[in-house]
């Protein structure tokens, strides 16, 4: 593994790499901080870029975005108490306390260490999980995979949010858009209505430049124009002290594993990770009175378990293609473009590769603490661009990148028609990871469904008679019925309060 490593680390810092991924870790920390924006819409605001670039060059600068982004919308969170994104919730929590006490760079400064400790932390285990995952998923057969789909669609029902219902029919309307095109199997075409175009189907990435980017663009210019209102702040005291280090660190390294554990479980993301790191950073504490009133463990911890759960995200996108949470969605179809196919093949296949975004992804933790704290000082004057001119420049962004993806103004209709319907599901609270997930893990499970029937002769029994599938499939019951079980724990104790 070493050498692999080794050699992953010599092609980092080959100039170009090295430059793109110093270009993307920029580009997501300033796209984190901008209420609204997320790492998803920056990795789709770059697509066009993608197609020029070497495999590794494309896939360091992606990892840049992801990290990146992961860390800037704390800069938000803390100047301006509106999270950049919505894993950065928590750490308003102590962040824009101490801000308002004018320690905004100590603030800032911490959320960058946590960060950077998370990162590192989740850089290791992807290291050391990925390759072992990948050996295991060598020997899935297709009933396996159909199961792992399966169990990647019962998650829809836990990234529904309180609204079990909505989330169940957008996954629902996912999996019915993935159907849309030519059969697999026979080769016919379905609910194409004579339309020659549709005989493709929807394609994913013009879906998810629509749901993610299009619908936040038009939703945000419902909202009006605005300008935020930031505070003069101190921003030149950045790093703990020795003494508030040794306060943060085991914090930081308890909520990174948390982020690990929590990204590694495919939809999830980091914005259960966080507040999950902040409760048991509170219950570890000394001073568990601080919190809410800028305690830096209050900072620390959830911004090392949002970082944390970008190396567990990847683990279940590059050793078996399900994506971890929304922007490994993303990210895996724009890896489609490149001509890269996420699973365990690729770890035989293409190891340089897999080396590559593992020494990425760790200089990409230190170069997002250098520039993080740098975008600091100017953070204030960038977050007051008001809306009619930022949205403008991501709507010609979001259509350019919709075009490049195949030169079709097709594209561009789709991503422009499912920006329509995301904005609605936005309006009328919808989620939208359900369809994402449904689009996505649709066609896997179908095509190995298929697969799986013709080669044990129709026998359903054989999803039971396969260890792993039997596995997967317990653990999609298991999922749902804990989801549906929370929802209704809380309903009663919702009931009760109100009685």
């Amino acid at each position: 593994m070493l050498p692999h490593l080794l050699a992953g680390f010599a092609n980092v810092f080959q100039p170009f790499n090295f430059l793109y991924m110093t270009f993307g870790t920029v580009v997501g920390v300033v796209i984190g901080a901008l209420p609204g924006l997320s790492g998803s819409m920056g990795i789709i605001l770059l697509l066009p870029m993608v197609y020029a670039m070497e495999k590794s060059t494309a896939l360091v600068m992606l990892c840049g975005i992801f990290c990146g982004s992961m860390f800037g919308g704390s800069v938000s969170a803390i100047l301006l108490r509106t999270p950049g994104t919505p894993s950065a919730t928590a750490t308003l929590l102590d962040g824009y306390p101490l801000a308002q006490q004018g320690k905004a760079g100590k603030a800032i400064g911490t959320a960058a260490v946590g960060s950077v400790i998370g990162g590192l932390v989740s850089c290791a285990c992807l290291i050391l999980i990925a390759p072992q995952l990948a050996k295991v998923a060598l020997k899935f057969h297709s009933a396996d995979y159909f199961a792992l789909a399966l169990f990647g669609l019962s998650i829809m029902a836990s990234s529904a949010g309180k609204n079990v219902l909505k989330g169940l029919m957008a996954g629902a309307f996912g999996l019915f858009i993935s159907t849309v095109g030519t059969d697999p199997l026979v080769g016919s075409a379905r609910f194409t209505f004579g339309n020659p175009k549709l005989m493709i189907g929807f394609p994913q990435l013009a879906v998810l430049i629509g749901v993610f980017a299009l619908s936040e663009v038009f939703t945000q210019v419902q909202g009006g124009v605005h300008r935020v209102e930031v505070k003069e702040q101190n921003v030149t005291d950045f790093f703990p002290n020795s003494k508030e280090f040794r306060r943060i660190v085991l914090p930081a390294v308890v909520g990174a594993f948390i982020g690990v554990f929590i990204g590694i479980i495919p939809g999830t993301g980091g914005a259960i990770a966080v507040f999950i790191a902040y409760n048991v950073a509170q219950r570890m504490s000394r001073h568990p009175e601080e919190f809410g009133k800028g305690a830096l463990e209050g900072i620390a911890a959830p911004e090392a378990a949002n970082n944390g759960t970008t190396g567990g995200a990847l683990v279940p996108m590059l050793t078996l293609g399900i994506p971890g949470d929304t922007v490994t969605s993303v990210m895996l179809g724009a890896l489609t473009l490149i001509g890269v196919t996420p699973g365990p093949q690729l770890f035989v296949n293409s190891p340089d590769i897999i080396y590559a975004i593992f020494a990425g992804m760790i200089v990409i933790q230190f170069l997002m603490l250098v520039f993080g704290l740098l975008f600091a000082k100017v953070a204030p004057r960038v977050l007051q661009v008001p809306t009619d001119i930022l949205m403008p420049i991501i709507l010609m962004l979001c259509i350019v990148g919709a075009y490049s993806l195949a030169n079709q103004t097709y594209h561009v209709a789709v991503a422009i028609a499912f920006g329509v319907i995301g904005f609605f599901m936005k309006k009328y609270h919808f989620p939208g990871a359900p369809l994402v997930l449904g689009v996505i893990l649709g066609p896997i499970a179908e095509k190995n469904l298929d697969r799986a029937l013709q080669l044990s002769r129709n026998d359903w029994t054989i999803f039971f008679r396969r260890p792993i599938a039997l596995t997967f499939i317990i653990l999609s019951i298991v999922m749902v019925g804990i989801t549906f079980y929370n929802n209704a724990h809380e309903g009663k104790r919702k009931a009760g309060k109100k009685a």
